[in-house]
């Protein structure tokens, strides 16, 4: 019964981590490029009482062993990197990747970190950033006088300049790939960070070698489907309350047996 207790907090403990990540997708239901988490969970070790194949009093092998699990835990929470929803929003500046692919932008660090969130600006200098201000790379000089931005589905971005209908191209979006994707690390700010498990970068141009094309005036919108998620948190909570329960029965169990006593 004292087993019983510890296998059921590790219930607990493991849904609870389950409802975190839920909860964090759905708060990240409307941001722009956010890509679902899933929490994944393993079983304990385990405790032979009798082996497989072990003989009984009467010299005849058991079929079948006696084991009896210590429970389960949490062992990664990986995202999903599933194509979000396009969001048609008409800004020359937004683009959307469809297909494999993540922006390169470059961190106060000077560190290189991956996007999926497209939402582009213009700062003070006519650099092409992000919301955050960081700038894209390699890097891309929107001039003072451009009357027009155009980003094609290769990522060549040209640019109308004054009374002209002249265009020319001013810089080239670039995207990366990773062998595992889901081996990168969040970071916020809708980032990614390159680790050991994810392999590096492969760069190339948008449409070429697996990599996704670029969508001018669209964003990516988050994977999190809302329905799913609150299925898996209805049950989540139900097994929460279930692994309470047997706590709980473990305990009058014990109660009953110190009554006993």
């Amino acid at each position: 019964m004292l087993r019983a207790l510890r296998i059921a907090s590790t219930g607990m403990e493991a849904q609870s981590t389950k409802i975190d990540n839920i909860s964090n997708n759905l708060a990240n239901v409307n941001t722009t490029g956010y890509k679902r988490s899933r929490a994944d969970f393993e079983d304990l070790l385990y405790q032979n009482l009798r082996a497989q194949g072990a003989a009984n009093g009467e010299g005849v092998q058991a079929p079948v062993g006696l084991q009896v699990g210590y429970g389960v835990k949490t062992v990664s929470s990986s995202k999903q990197f599933g194509q979000g929803d396009f969001q048609n929003t008409g800004n020359p500046l937004d683009v959307a990747i469809e297909g494999n692919g993540f922006l390169q932008v470059v961190q106060p660090s000077g560190e290189v970190a991956f996007t999926r969130a497209g939402n582009l600006k213009i700062n003070g200098e006519g650099q092409l950033v992000t919301s955050n201000g960081l700038p894209v790379e390699p890097a891309i000089l929107i001039p003072p006088d451009a009357t027009n931005v155009t980003i094609g589905k290769d990522g060549r971005v040209t640019v109308t300049q004054g009374d002209t209908a002249e265009t020319n191209e001013v810089g080239q979006i670039q995207l990366a790939n990773f062998v595992n994707a889901a081996g990168l690390k969040s970071i916020g700010g809708n980032m990614y960070q390159v680790t050991p498990t994810s392999g590096d970068p492969v760069i190339g141009i948008p449409g070429s070698d697996g990599l996704g094309s670029i969508s001018q005036g669209f964003l990516e919108g988050s994977n999190v489907n809302v329905v799913e998620e609150m299925i898996g948190l209805i049950v989540a909570q139900r097994s929460y309350e279930t692994n309470s329960r047997v706590i709980k029965a473990a305990d009058e169990m014990l109660q009953t047996t110190n009554n006993i006593l």
